[in-house]
């Protein structure tokens, strides 16, 4: 059941909304497209859906090229943001419907229908109405009528987008082994990088209608292949910082430099991107010999146990993301300590990794 976007592009009025794109899809898998809002998720899954037809290239399932099939003559289904249900029908009729179509006994669809509903938590609700339900019961409901069909390929939409924070996490939790005992592709759509890491599975990362990387998902965060992917994969984005490589040594600005050991040892000398993730950036002097940089506090952001704290560094913006809540003076020269560990190196003009960060290396 793989399937293949082989030269895909989509086109809207003149203006390019996907830009030529080859990804192979095997079957059994989850498959996480992440990207911020309009960077072309949802336009990628219609194509593959076969709600759109590709300006240029062409899809093929199986190995079979399907570019041109109709949506309804495909074993897919479809979960949006915006919950979908049929109104007139009851929660247990909406989550058969997609079997009844398929011709299923009713035995089948009864086991099928009270199993899915356990576990998106309906049952008390299946006599209902969508109407007579919450947002998130609705959205539940939605997924649950996906789960049944028996679909090859399975196109999640951000479906956890509108469902309150506690059932989002038993979801994320669940859906990876719902989704590998279904032998079916999923693909499921987030604005999340951390979304992402808890799906696990590979993940492809999009940037104004480009996929700029895909693999496994541990390894396209740890070793992004260059900054774009880089900023995609961190929430809040990677901060950057333009560093000059002298001989032995990585100059930082500020006076700070660092021993350029392992992959760095190999560099030209010349002037390079570093990029480091929020929350490696620290306020308390770590051990070791860290970097040292002079900032100035811009604003500060308390989500509870943690502190997001954006800084100016001589013209640069960086956030950083530290545990605890803490009282600071906005304005106030506040100095920050990084490992250089943690530091990605990047080529200045086209942005490519040529340096990983040692832990990533050795993770």
């Amino acid at each position: 059941m793989t399937l293949e976007l082989k030269n895909v592009s989509k086109t809207v009025a003149g203006q390019t909304h996907i830009y030529p794109t080859d990804l192979t899809l095997e079957p059994a898998t989850m498959n996480v497209l992440l990207g911020p809002t309009s960077s072309g998720k949802t336009s990628l899954m219609r194509i593959m859906a076969g709600l759109d037809v590709p300006a240029t290239g062409s899809i093929h399932w199986q190995g079979q090229d399907v570019t041109g099939m109709r949506v309804q003559d495909r074993k897919v289904a479809m979960v949006y943001q915006q919950f979908i249900n049929y109104p007139s029908m009851s929660v247990y009729d909406n989550i058969a419907s997609p079997m009844k179509l398929l011709g299923k006994s009713s035995n089948e669809i009864d086991n099928a229908v009270r199993k899915t509903a356990d576990l998106m938590q309906l049952t008390p609700m299946l006599d209902r109405k969508p109407l007579e339900l919450s947002g998130g019961q609705q959205q539940r409901c939605a997924l649950a009528r996906a789960l049944v069909k028996d679909a090859g390929l399975v196109l999640l939409d951000e479906p956890l987008a509108n469902l309150d924070y506690k059932l989002r996490e038993e979801l994320r939790a669940e859906i990876p082994k719902i989704f590998a005992e279904a032998g079916s592709i999923f693909v499921y759509a987030t604005t999340e990088p951390e979304e992402a890491l808890l799906l696990g599975g590979n993940t492809a990362t999009l940037w104004e209608g480009r996929v700029t990387q895909f693999g496994p998902t541990p390894s396209v965060y740890r070793t992004p292949t260059d900054a774009t992917t880089a900023r995609v994969f961190s929430d809040p984005p990677m901060n950057f910082l333009t560093v000059r490589k002298d001989g032995g040594k990585i100059h930082f600005g500020d006076g700070q430099t660092a021993q350029a050991t392992g992959t760095l040892a190999n560099l030209q000398d010349g002037t390079y991107q570093a990029g480091f993730r929020p929350n490696h950036l620290e306020l308390d002097k770590p051990q070791g010999d860290p970097l040292h940089f002079a900032t100035t506090l811009a604003v500060t952001e308390i989500t509870g146990s943690e502190t997001f704290i954006h800084l100016d560094h001589h013209g640069d913006r960086w956030v950083g993301l530290v545990h605890g809540i803490r009282n600071l003076e906005i304005g106030a020269d506040l100095p920050v300590y990084l490992d250089p560990s943690h530091v990605y190196i990047f080529a200045k003009e086209t942005g490519a990794l040529v340096a990983p960060a040692s832990y990533a290396s050795a993770a």
